[in-house]
């Protein structure tokens, strides 16, 4: 009968040393009894997707845990810093030890940090998860943006571009945090203005299967389309205006400007003397 503990390679790695023993030895790598773990409250994921975890738990039944989880010690037992899917599987399928790396960690602000970048690491977690954990650094613990991106290992472009993420409407994010969408499609749809335009395109994007470059295209469309007509309106009444101008002015024999406003307009008709007045005004009434 398996034993229901570690993967076989690291049965012949892991020393099988009692808990007593691993304090008084230091080591970092060890079995910890299941019972005496406790889950993070710190944790990044918002979902476990329960077919990826049924797929974790076959692979576990059949090769046993090859990755350890990583803990840190907590009063009688220890918190989970990153492996909470693989603890559940071991969980649910009734292992009694599970292989552990115990790490001293001391504050949460640490825990979640650890957490993110393991995870991120193991390209773990989706792009949602990932920008709120970013987000919780920067709120909980008072880090700048560049402060966070030290700390994960990235670039302070990164964390802002999954941190503007959460922008996006709620029902967009669960898409991107399902898989529906890629983050390519995500920051895409950011270059709208309104959320209603958002959804709206989303929803045709998910029906018709859009390519990023699909949905690019039609972003840009929707935003630079009104703006080109409008210029194009603006560049054939400026011309109309010009012309307008020139007759006025042939025909009044002075300097005349047309401005139009949003509403209307007005016309300007320059003189400079008395004299000059007198004969426009007599030329407009037909004196």
């Amino acid at each position: 009968m398996k034993s229901k503990r570690l993967g076989r390679g690291l049965d012949a790695l892991i020393p099988q040393v009692s808990e007593q023993e691993r304090t008084e030895k230091g080591d970092s790598l060890f079995e910890v009894d299941v019972r005496k773990v406790r889950t993070n409250p710190s944790q990044p994921r918002a979902e476990f997707n329960r077919e990826k975890l049924e797929e974790l738990k076959i692979s576990i039944a059949e090769n046993g845990v090859i990755q350890p989880i990583t803990v840190r010690e907590v009063d009688d037992g220890y918190e989970i810093i990153a492996g909470e899917r693989r603890f559940r599987a071991v969980t649910e399928l009734g292992f009694a030890k599970v292989p552990a790396f115990v790490m001293d960690v001391s504050t949460e602000e640490q825990m979640l940090e650890l957490a993110l970048v393991e995870n991120i690491q193991r390209e773990d977690l989706n792009p949602i998860d990932v920008a709120k954990g970013y987000q919780q650094l920067q709120k909980e613990y008072g880090l700048t943006q560049e402060q966070v991106a030290q700390k994960v290992g990235k670039d302070r472009a990164t964390v802002a571009n999954f941190i503007r993420l959460l922008k996006l409407a709620p029902k967009i994010q669960e898409s991107l945090q399902q898989g529906e969408i890629s983050m390519g499609h995500a920051r895409t749809l950011m270059g709208l203005s309104s959320n209603a335009d958002q959804i709206q395109t989303w929803k045709k994007c998910v029906k018709q299967g859009w390519s990023v470059r699909k949905l690019e295209k039609v972003v840009r469309d929707a935003v630079e389309g009104p703006s080109r007509k409008k210029l194009k309106k603006v560049d054939t009444m400026s011309q109309a205006y010009t012309e307008l101008e020139d007759k006025l002015r042939s025909v009044l024999g002075t300097q005349v400007k047309i401005r139009s406003a949003s509403k209307g307009g007005k016309i300007e008709v320059s003189y400079y003397s008395e004299d000059e007045l007198e004969r426009l005004i007599d030329l407009m009434l037909g004196s």
